[in-house]
C-alpha cells in the first residue's frame, strides 16, 4: 500500500467536509424517513453506499486514462467543475423565492425503491460528481494507486457517509 496513514486521514477530512454539505441525499434521506421511518431510509443509504463507491472507481480509472491522452484534462476539468458551482449557486440564488415542489419517487414504498433511489441520487449529484472528478485526482496521483489503495479509499468512502446517513435516518 503507497498511501500513508496521513493521507487517508486528509481523505477522511474531506470526506467529512463533503458529507456535512447538505444536498439531494439529505432530501432524499429526510424524505423517507419522514414518510416510513428508519424502515424506509435504511435502503436509500445502502444505495447511496453502492454509488458512493462506484464514483471513486471511475475517478482513478477513468481519469487516469483521461489524463494519459490528453494531459491538459485536469486543468480543463477544475475549471469546469468551478464554473458548474458557480452556475449552481447563481441558480439556487435566482430561484431562492420560488416554493418548494413535492417529489413523490423519494419516498415510494418498498426497499427496493429506497435502494434505487438513492444510488440514482448520488449518481446524479453534481456535488459527488465534481468531488471525484476534479478534487480526487488532485489528492492523489491516481496512476500510482495500488489495489489495496483503491480498496481502502473505497472502503472509507463506503463506510464514512453510511455511518453519517443512518445516523440521520434514526435522528429523523
Amino acid at each position: 500500500m503507497t498511501l500513508s496513514f496521513a493521507e487517508i486521514l486528509l481523505y477522511m477530512g474531506a470526506l467529512a467536509i463533503l458529507f456535512l454539505t447538505p444536498g439531494p441525499v439529505w432530501v432524499a434521506l429526510v424524505a423517507r424517513a419522514v414518510s416510513g421511518g428508519f424502515h424506509a431510509a435504511w435502503p436509500l443509504a445502502m444505495g447511496v453506499v453502492v454509488g458512493d463507491i462506484i464514483w471513486p472507481l471511475l475517478a482513478i480509472f477513468g481519469v487516469s486514462i483521461l489524463v494519459e491522452v490528453y494531459a491538459d484534462f485536469m486543468t480543463i476539468l477544475r475549471y469546469g467543475g468551478a464554473v458548474i458551482l458557480i452556475w449552481m449557486g447563481a441558480k439556487t440564488i435566482r430561484n431562492a423565492d420560488k416554493p418548494l415542489v413535492a417529489d413523490g419517487r423519494l419516498n415510494a414504498k418498498g426497499m427496493w425503491a429506497g435502494f434505487t433511489a438513492g444510488l440514482m441520487v448520488i449518481i446524479g449529484n453534481p456535488k459527488a460528481i465534481l468531488f471525484y472528478m476534479g478534487v480526487l485526482p488532485g489528492f492523489y496521483d491516481v496512476n500510482n494507486l495500488s489495489g489495496p489503495d483503491i480498496g481502502v479509499l473505497c472502503l472509507v468512502k463506503g463506510i464514512e457517509p453510511l455511518t453519517g446517513n443512518v445516523i440521520i435516518a434514526l435522528s429523523v
